[in-house]
This record gives C-alpha cells, structure tokens and sequence, in this order.
C-alpha cells in the first residue's frame, strides 16, 4: 500500500534543514477501475490474456483483496484495446466483449426476465452512454405478454432512470421499484465511468457482477446497485469516459520523462530521423530515478502515488481538479454504445 505522507527537505530562515511533512490520508484517486486500484499492490496478480491486440484481464476479487483495494467482492473482467472508430477494430472488440459477457450470464429459460438499466444523463454526452445504450437495445417483455415473440429471444426490458439532479429520486430507489414491480432474474447496469490514466479513456470496458455505486468516480457517490440492494443478480458495465486534471497533468509529467529517456537514447540513430509520428509510449521504456530526478528536480524524487498527491494538493483548493472529455467524445461515444447494445442484442437473441 502507497504511504500516507510524503516529504522533502529544504531550508529555514536560518539556513537550517527542515523536514517538511503532507498528510495525505484523506486523498483519494478517482477511478471506477478495479484494474488501476490493484495497480497500487504489487502483490495482486490478476490474469491477463491478449486476442488480436485487445487485452483482456480477469480479477477476482476475495475479501482480503477487497480491503486492499477498496473494491466490493466480485469478478471484475476488463477488455482494453486502441481504437473503435475503425469498422475492423469495433468488430474485434464487439466480438471479445460478447465472449466476455456471455461468461457472467446465467438464466434458465427465454421466459426470465432481464431487466437493462442506461445510467447517466443523456444531455451530457461523457454521461450518456448508458441511455444510448438503451435506445438500441431490443425489448421482447410487451411482446411476451403478447405472444408475439419467437422462443429464441430472451424476454428483456429495459429502462432510463436518468440522474437525481433531474428527477430529484434517488435511481437506486427508481430502480428497486422497478424491479419489485417486474421481478427480473437478472439486471444488467450500462453507465459511464472515471479512469486514472489519460491512455484507458474510451478505450476501456469494464464488466463485474459486484454491483455500482453511480457516479463514485467523480465524486458524487450514490447509493449502491447491487445483488445486496436488490435480491437480483447483477451485472454493471462501464466504459471511462473522464478524467480529472490530476490525471492529465500526472500522465503528461510520465510522458515528458519516457519522451526525455527516448530521445536520450535514439536522438544519434539514423533511423529516429526518419520517423514521423513514432508513438515511444507504446514502447517498454523504462524510467529510472536517476533521469526523473535529473529532468524534474525534487519532485522526480515522488511515486506516482505523492506525484497524483502533491496535484490534488494544489488544484483541489483552487477548483482546478476539473473532469476532463476528449474533444471527440460524440462520435467516440456512439461507437462504443453502438459495441455494447449490440452485444447485449446478440446474446439475448440465440
């Protein structure tokens, strides 16, 4: 676990060397990712498997890694990949996802009820992926009480709860009396996400069977959905959508020091003259102290825990820790939704 202080030295009035302390107890890093909270304990190995460029890691988390992390009690599986906006690529990450999700559902027979729930606000576009999501997903519940279906598609509903800051209801409390009235066997949650890390935004789904606590990522915790809140099994499935400044400034610092160390060490080779665009990120570039202290001084003495600490420190005070979209995100997020309504629409019809 990251230490809760961080400190340095530096000089007095007097000239006398003082030790200076920050407690940094209270501060937390804004992720929804079970992928990045394991990432700050070395001692969780989660599997990890790569099909056609598309990653994907499988974590399950117990009760002692539940304390270590901060995470409920689940599996959580997370599928990682570059980019959607190519039809080839969309397909590939289509097709993995629906492996993916098939794996965490588990009903009898084409007569229960799964109950499709689009969280979010679908007049903000990084928050309105679960409600585009919804709008392409295919409901069967009206035409089995008509009898109108064919026995090969699962009889599914679907709903829009929309945010509080609309409705003045909690959704978790919207939700539970939807299912009491519908009695799902299962529910499936879609909602927008917060990462740490500027390379997993829209490039990242996440599917668990722990539940969500809608908009905990950004720091507007609502009341829990989850087979403990409902008597229902269910199935949360989110895509990260934004960032915070501290993540963006934190991840451009990183970047400066592995483009400092490439350049360091390929600037004499004929062939870096002949590159345009080379991305070096996706290179294994490996950062030393000695050249992150060099670059950036005292604060290349700080982990990436005391860097993202040290931000919080100074932005939060003065309202700067804003949350961040890429300019992209209309197209970005029709794609994505597109990958996910889709995917449910395959599984629930064969």
């Amino acid at each position: 676990m990251p230490n809760n202080k961080i400190s340095d030295l530096g000089n007095n009035k007097n000239g006398d060397i003082m030790k200076h302390e920050v407690d940094l107890s209270d501060y937390n890093i804004r992720t929804d990712l079970t992928i990045e909270a394991i990432e700050k304990d070395a001692t969780i190995a989660p599997s990890t498997k790569t099909y056609d460029q598309v990653r994907v890691t499988e974590i399950d988390v117990d009760e002692e890694k539940s304390k270590i992390i901060g995470k409920k009690i689940g599996k959580y599986v997370t599928i990682e990949f570059d980019d959607v906006t190519d039809k080839n690529n969309k397909d590939k990450v289509l097709k993995i996802f629906i492996k993916e999700l098939e794996k965490f559902i588990k009903l009898d027979n084409k007569n229960d009820l799964v109950l499709v729930i689009g969280l979010g606000n679908d007049t903000s576009t990084p928050d309105s992926l679960g409600p585009l999501a919804i709008d392409g997903i295919n409901v069967t519940n009206h035409l089995y009480e008509l009898s109108l279906v064919d026995e090969n598609y699962q009889r599914v509903a679907a709903i829009t709860p929309s945010v509080m800051g609309k409705t003045g209801i909690e959704t978790s409390t919207i939700i539970k009396s939807i299912a009491d009235a519908t009695k799902p066997k299962l529910i499936i949650v879609i909602d927008s996400l917060a990462s740490t890390s500027v390379e997993r935004l829209n490039r990242t789904i996440q599917i668990t069977n722990s539940g969500i606590f809608p908009g905990s990522g950004i720091g507007n915790r609502r009341k829990e959905i989850s087979l403990e809140t409902l008597n229902i099994p269910v199935i949360a499935i989110g895509i990260p959508t934004v960032v915070d400044a501290i993540t963006i400034v934190s991840d451009t610092i990183n970047y400066m020091i592995k483009h400092y160390i490439y350049t360091k060490e390929h600037l004499h080779l004929p062939k870096y003259k002949l590159v345009i665009g080379n991305n070096y990120l996706k290179e294994d570039i490996k950062i030393n102290n000695q050249d992150k202290e060099l670059l950036l001084g005292l604060v290349g003495h700080l982990s990436d825990y005391e860097l993202r600490s040290l931000l919080n420190d100074v932005l939060s005070p003065i309202g700067y820790n804003l949350i961040v979209t890429p300019t992209e995100i209309d197209y970005l997020i029709d794609s994505l939704a597109s990958i996910i309504c889709q995917g449910i629409n395959e599984i629930m019809q064969h």
